[in-house]
């Protein structure tokens, strides 16, 4: 139940003053959300400092300035193009005022000969002259106004004005209740010269002064606010997991010996590793938690396998859940070559299985037989049930939502979790996704695979690169054709453009596959690629997780420029899966920008996916990260992931300290972090 002094907080937008039923929309967009603590939540981008000048002859171009000068003259405009311009001087300079489609009458009114006006805009350099266009402010000193001294200035959308929003914000401000009791540690507020949670909103929304400084101050106390508000959920959440009791499945060392011994290499000491964590975890009996993050190609499956044979060996059933139906079928292929010989039961559920094949798979799962299941959503409807279920695999975990996961645990008291994910995410950035899970590391690749060579080519030769095409296809091999746009008019860089031009130029059959086709239709095109009925497959990026087809050798992504580092880096995945040489073709526009440039060079430099993605972070920003994206990890409010990272692991740290000192949260300190969670925690964490 919501702590009722923060009631205020939580009415509606059109509470305020001013925010009627037109309003109220443009608003709620703007703020990302439907109460007026929403809109505080809405920071000032930069704050403009309006303070007076001494002088005209101070200001500079290109600078926003606020002067003080009697009106010298006024000069209609020449022609309807040119400005209304009226001359403010003060004794040391001149400021031309240009107004354009004015009202000359108004202007004139405004501005009488000989009267003392205060305006305030950006100074411009007309012809050597200062000038200022349609000035922000107008103000008749003898009337007693006057510009605000520092105006926090907004994102805005259309329809709503900065000053509105400001006017909006400070009455926002009087719902905060005073003296809210101090969460942060009080250490680290009087080190970091921190203020109190209502003083950093106000510093932020109505300065009274314009200090750099200050406003810094004020983001990042409320940075970590936010940051311990989720990192205390998580830590909470961690708390009671280990509350939970799970079955133990204990260790299998001898049925995990012989699948090891079955197989045709050599497990990576990372595999190893990462299995080692899962196994003790799952021999334990809180039930765990944990994510298991590989680069592409660095075995994951392998490892799943692994814990699904500990689950087995302890008489419990795994179930596999991937998102399409395409990499479950392909998931539940690999599963049966990996186990089946081990005389382990492995099957398939989808979401289009019928009749008696779905009727023996549903009695299979209920009657214990069938030990491991691979399949997509179809898993969690109310008609599965599992005689014992002891371990979820969720593969390629961004694609669902927590509801979905929580969902497949449901189907038995407390198993075991393990997330699986080939997006690498930045070290540095670990804590602020991963949240309550624990995670194990893939960074290395199996033996024998072949690195993919990555080529940059200019699109001029585009010739050159279908001629290649045509020559892998004649060796046998398959073909990635990935393109930025389903279709354009009169753009053959689009896939239905270069679908009909290859399927033209090439005389084989060609694929297409995009996200407008329905799911059906995807799967299909997939399938007809995966199993060599289409020889090259000419597809937007929803290819560029899962799919496993070991002949395609070649990889080929147009207008590569316009992707981020860590998208090109799965594209190019998708190859070098069998023994043959593969490469990786970056068809580009020239000329390159110098971030263009540095995204393929650094690609063709490294293929370890973690540089990647944290060479990505720093040339992109994290709303632009791929792995941050899918993961949730860009819905902070007024956390910036690029600048924040060290004050996540404070609050991380300081999180895990208080809960296990009071779990409960009932010391003063504890009652306080109850609040900031309610304020700074996504209802889906708390």
């Amino acid at each position: 139940m919501r702590d009722e002094r923060l009631f205020p907080l939580f009415e509606p937008l059109d509470s305020l003053s001013g925010v009627g039923p037109k309003l109220k929309p443009a608003l709620e967009r703007l703020v990302g959300g439907e109460h007026v603590w929403d809109l505080l939540l809405h920071l000032p981008e930069r704050w403009v400092d309006r303070r007076v000048r001494p002088s005209i002859d101070e200001t500079e171009f290109g600078e926003v300035a606020t002067v003080k000068g009697e009106v010298h003259a006024y000069h209609p405009p020449y022609n309807e193009k040119s400005p209304h311009r009226i001359q403010l001087f003060d004794g040391t300079g001149f400021l031309t005022l240009a107004f354009f489609r004015a009202d000359g009458r108004w202007l004139q009114t405004q501005f009488p000969i000989g009267k003392t006006r205060i305006v305030s805009g950006r100074i411009e350099d007309y012809r050597g002259e200062r000038q200022m266009t349609h000035p922000d402010y107008i103000v008749d000193p003898a009337k007693g106004g006057m510009p605000p001294a520092v105006e926090p200035i907004y994102g805005l959308t259309a329809g709503l004005t900065n000053k509105r929003v400001h006017a909006w914000a400070e009455q926002a401000l009087g719902r905060i209740p005073e003296n809210l009791p101090e969460w942060a540690d009080p250490g680290l507020v009087e080190a970091k010269r921190w203020p109190d949670f209502r003083e950093a909103l106000v510093w932020l929304h109505t300065p009274d002064t314009y200090d750099e400084d200050r406003f810094a101050r004020a983001r990042e106390r409320l940075a970590y606010d936010e940051a311990l508000a989720r990192e205390s959920a998580f830590a909470l959440a961690r708390a009671a997991r280990k509350k939970r009791t799970a079955p133990g499945i204990p260790h299998a060392e001898e049925r995990i010996a012989q699948l090891i011994h079955s197989l045709p290499y050599t497990p990576t000491n990372a595999q190893m590793r990462a299995f080692e964590q899962i196994a003790e975890d799952m021999a334990g009996n809180s039930p765990m938690r944990r994510m298991l993050q590989g680069d592409v190609g660095a075995g994951k499956t392998l490892v799943g396998a692994m814990a699904a044979v500990q689950a087995a060996a302890g008489g419990f059933q795994s179930a596999f859940m991937a998102p399409t139906e395409v990499l479950a079928r392909q998931q539940y292929e690999t599963l049966t070559n990996l186990l089946s010989p081990l005389g382990y039961s492995v099957a398939a559920l989808s979401g289009r299985d019928r009749g008696s094949m779905r009727e023996a798979t549903l009695m299979g799962l209920a009657d214990g037989s069938i030990q491991i299941v691979a399949g997509t959503h179809a898993l969690f409807q109310e008609a599965v049930a599992f005689r014992n279920l002891g371990l979820v695999i969720v593969d390629e975990q961004h694609r669902f939502g927590v509801a979905d996961r929580m969902r497949l645990a449901g189907k038995a008291a407390s198993p075991h979790m393990l997330v699986m994910s080939a997006t690498p995410i930045p070290r540095t950035l670990a804590q602020a996704v991963n949240g309550d899970l624990d995670v194990s590391i893939l960074d290395e690749k199996p033996a024998g695979r072949k690195p993919v060579e990555t080529r940059a080519i200019p699109d001029t030769r585009m010739g050159d690169v279908v001629d290649a095409v045509g020559r892998a296809i004649a060796r046998g091999e398959r073909v990635f054709w990935v393109c930025p746009k389903v279709d354009v008019d009169d753009d053959d860089s689009t896939a239905v453009g270069r679908h009909a031009m290859l399927s033209k130029q090439l005389n084989v059959p060609v694929g297409l596959v995009h996200g407008r086709l329905k799911p059906a239709e995807k799967d299909a095109a997939l399938e007809d690629f995966r199993t060599g009925a289409t020889r090259v497959l000419v597809a937007t990026t929803v290819i560029e997780v899962g799919v496993d087809v070991p002949e395609a050798t070649i990889m080929v992504i147009e207008r590569a420029e316009g992707f981020g580092l860590a998208q090109l880096h799965q594209l190019r995945g998708r190859v070098g899966r069998g023994d043959k040489p593969s490469y990786c073709l970056l068809l580009f526009r020239p000329p390159l920008g110098d971030m263009a440039r540095e995204r393929i060079e650094t690609l063709r430099r490294t293929d370890d996916g973690f540089e990647i993605a944290e060479a990505d972070f720093r040339l992109r920003g994290p709303g632009d990260i791929l792995g941050l994206r899918q993961a949730g990890a860009t819905d902070y409010r007024v956390i910036n992931l690029a600048e924040d990272a060290p004050l996540l692991a404070i609050a991380s740290k300081d999180a895990e300290a208080l809960v296990n000192e009071d779990p409960e949260l009932e010391s003063v300190r504890g009652k306080a972090l109850r609040l900031v969670r309610e304020l700074m925690v996504p209802r889906v964490l708390s």
